[in-house]
């Protein structure tokens, strides 16, 4: 019985990496990794900085993409002479280990499949995360803070780089707003799929009386700019304040006038960015944020989808993208994917990548159908 399903598995596992192969053009990455090596070796690169980071940038995220591929690749082969060898001997420990192997490869293969389907413009960006509280008073804001809580941990299970560039609290617990991070490639193409509405029913920890409570939060994911990106703000367009920060931190972030405040007059687009202990590294910070919205706002408005890509949400009723529920029984739903998990602990504590690739399928699939139409 084992011996079939072994060769069945494999089989399966070797087609959809030989898609993935195929998709992704091997040959073409390991030529355009060539070409690149040849730039980086160029002793005038860094007379032009901007376009030397856009080249150190993208050998980088090649060289990741091609090392990923080649080893599973390597891993799939392997699995095969093992299997083999396995039967040969009739080593039952390590048929176990090898159907232990199938699993996990299982679980990378799909990870790398649902990577083929970022191809945006911007997909292979860092990311810039805004969670705000919505309806719900004081739960609104402890869910906030709990969501921002879920996406940090999702980045550290990952290994991935965050900085949290502003967080305002609430009075009684919570956020009102923060702002953050995630530095790795395609952190936008994946996190994208997370902007909208969501909402928390569960017991309120803050009603005296026990009563169940629902509100809302609402996520924004905008995509991180290059130094080559073209987004120029005229000095007259902008607003700047300084005002002292607050919430927890040091001695020298309370006391100072170091928080600022950037404001986009034509736009009405406002940033503010705290948690830095200079002034001028606040402000280079909340430029970053600006800039990255201001493109997301020029890209919306160019394709009429202010929504899709601005993540222009109230955090209420409308719009409502994932549910999570805490009583009276225990389930996380994605509305759009239906795909749903009643483990909300491990939901909470950053095991959300089930719910992101069933997302970037979803949004494949519409997108797939709007270009039919």
């Amino acid at each position: 019985m084992a011996g079939p399903d072994f060769d069945t598995d494999l089989k399966a596992l070797d087609a959809t990496l030989t898609s993935i192969e195929k998709v992704l053009d091997v040959p073409s990455m390991r030529r355009d990794l060539a070409d690149l090596g040849e730039q980086v070796a160029a002793p005038d690169l860094w007379d032009d900085q901007a376009n030397a980071q856009k080249v150190t940038s993208r050998l980088s995220r090649l060289e990741s993409d091609l090392d990923r591929l080649t080893g599973l690749r390597t891993r799939v082969d392997d699995l095969g002479v093992l299997i083999e060898l396995a039967r040969d001997e009739n080593d039952a420990d390590t048929l176990a280990e090898s159907e232990r192997e199938i699993s996990s490869l299982a679980k990378s293969i799909q990870s790398l499949e649902v990577r083929t389907l970022l191809s945006g413009e911007y997909d292979e960006r860092e990311a810039l995360v805004t969670i705000r509280s919505g309806a719900g008073g004081v739960d609104a804001a402890d869910f906030a803070e709990m969501l921002q809580r879920m996406y940090l941990r999702w980045a550290e299970r990952h290994g991935y780089p965050t900085e949290v560039y502003d967080t305002s609290y609430a009075e009684e617990a919570g956020l009102k707003s923060t702002t953050f991070s995630v530095k790795a490639p395609y952190a936008y193409g994946t996190l994208s799929i997370e902007t909208g509405t969501h909402r928390l029913v569960r017991i309120s920890p803050f009603d005296n009386q026990g009563r169940r409570q629902t509100s809302f939060a609402a996520v924004e994911v905008v995509p991180v700019l290059e130094q080559t990106d073209e987004i120029e703000i005229p000095e007259e367009d902008l607003r700047i304040d300084v005002y002292r920060s607050s919430g927890p931190g040091g001695q020298s972030v309370n006391t100072t006038d170091s928080a600022v405040r950037l404001t986009h007059i034509p736009t009405g687009t406002v940033v503010s960015c705290q948690n830095e202990k200079s002034q001028l590294q606040n402000k280079a910070s909340a430029m970053v944020i600006l800039k990255a919205r201001l493109l997301a706002l020029k890209k919306a408005e160019e394709r009429a989808e202010i929504d899709a890509l601005r993540g222009d949400v109230q955090g209420s009723w409308g719009d409502q993208m994932r549910s999570y529920v805490l009583h009276p029984y225990q389930m996380v739903k994605d509305l759009r994917t239906l795909y749903e998990s009643g483990n909300t602990s491990g939901v909470f504590d950053g095991e959300i990548d089930e719910f992101i690739e069933a997302g970037i399928r979803w949004r494949r699939t519409g997108q797939q159908a709007s270009d039919q139409n």
